[in-house]
């Protein structure tokens, strides 16, 4: 496993951290995780070199640190460093924010938390930090040991980024980023402030929410395929990312103990050190990336923050229903059709949307989900 620099912090992260939100499932409920299976992946890979383990208090509805706490028991809490987050859009007291810490060490069955963020940060919950004053509840936990470092999460332009990096002392923060998204929210110019200051940066959706890497348009495909240096997509995505010395950590959230083996051995490579890939490749990504951007789609990440919608629309299915449609394959549309199809027959296609808002205000990505719901209903229920 290749380790990395962390800004101002003197220690030494896995290029490779484990990101606890898309666990394999045992049912068709987010909270269902088949919690044997998801144990073996943390474990096998913190045996192979992962030392960063990320939850959070709302993954998979809830359930999430609980497994996470369990996975690190029998001595494994001791070869991490544990990050989760405080849910900010539940925060309505100071005194919430500390109600929040408290339970969550008990459900991590832990009694202090490495790296803690303030989750999802955007322009209002911003405002709503500074005016409950929580920075200072932070301090006060990092004197008691209950955190050790202080960070946060963000979804929102540069210039509110920004602004929260210049207003307090930050340890790291956490950005979305990858080849597709250079100048989406924090963005590339966001990773240059931050390295500018000596904060270490942890990525969040280094895949897209696995659209770097399944259902790949046809078109992107064959630029691949015709590269000299054969790699995976998923390969050429982690590496664009190590190649930036900024970045100190790439979150994967993976599903399945491939996913997990898969990652560790492109990331466990001698070469996936910062400046590995050549002027001719950053061309050739960055080329790719703007045919990809062109294309006719959301991008919805698949994070299921929207998720449950109080009329049972399966809106991120019905995202990757019309995504595909337009991935340039030749029966991309039949296809599309018939995964709707079956969204229809089950009563949780876009039809149902009573235009409520409650995932649009949810959405991390700022989407226009309602629009494109319309959009989309109208196009795959022919």
């Amino acid at each position: 496993m290749q380790y990395r620099h962390f800004g101002k912090l003197n220690i030494s992260p896995s290029l490779l951290g484990f990101g606890c939100m898309r666990f394999p499932l045992k049912g068709e409920k987010d909270s269902d995780i088949d919690r044997d299976e998801a144990i073996k992946m943390i474990r096998y890979g913190i045996d192979n070199g992962i030392n960063y383990v990320d939850t959070a208090y709302s993954y998979h509805g809830g359930q999430s640190e609980f497994l996470v706490g369990e996975a690190l028991s029998d001595g494994y809490r001791d070869k991490v460093m544990l990050a989760t987050k405080n849910p900010t859009w539940l925060v309505k007291t100071a005194d919430d924010w500390d109600n929040f810490l408290e339970e969550q060490l008990k459900r991590l069955k832990t009694d202090r938390i490495d790296f803690y963020l303030q989750h999802c940060l955007d322009f209002d919950s911003w405002n709503k930090f500074k005016e409950l004053n929580l920075w200072e509840k932070a301090m006060k936990a990092k004197a008691e040991g209950k955190i050790k470092y202080f960070g946060f999460s963000f979804h929102d332009d540069y210039e509110v980024f920004a602004d929260i990096l210049d207003t307090y002392d930050w340890d790291f923060c956490q950005i979305q980023l990858n080849y597709l998204d250079t100048d989406f929210q924090a963005g590339l110019k966001g990773l240059e402030k931050a390295q500018s200051k000596n904060i270490g940066v942890i990525i969040m959706e280094p895949l897209r929410g696995g659209k770097l890497v399944h259902n790949v348009p046809e078109n992107i495909l064959a630029k691949f395929r015709d590269y000299p240096v054969q790699r995976k997509p998923v390969e050429w995505a982690l590496r664009w990312l190590c190649h930036h010395p900024g970045i100190s950590v790439v979150l994967s959230g993976m599903s399945t103990i491939e996913q997990v083996k898969e990652n560790i051995e492109i990331c466990s490579r001698e070469d996936m050190i910062p400046g590995c890939m050549s002027e001719k490749e950053l061309s050739f990504i960055n080329n790719l990336a703007n045919e990809w951007k062109e294309m006719k789609q959301i991008n919805c990440t698949g994070c299921n923050y929207c998720m449950p919608c109080p009329n049972n629309v399966n809106i991120p299915e019905c995202f990757r229903a019309y995504n595909y449609a337009h991935s340039v394959r030749g029966d991309a549309h039949d296809v599309s059709r018939q995964k709707y199809k079956w969204l229809t027959d089950n009563f949780a296609d876009a039809s149902n949307c009573i235009e409520c808002g409650a995932c649009e205000s949810a959405c991390p990505q700022h989407l226009p989900i309602i629009e494109t719901l319309k959009v989309l209903h109208e196009e795959l229920i022919k």
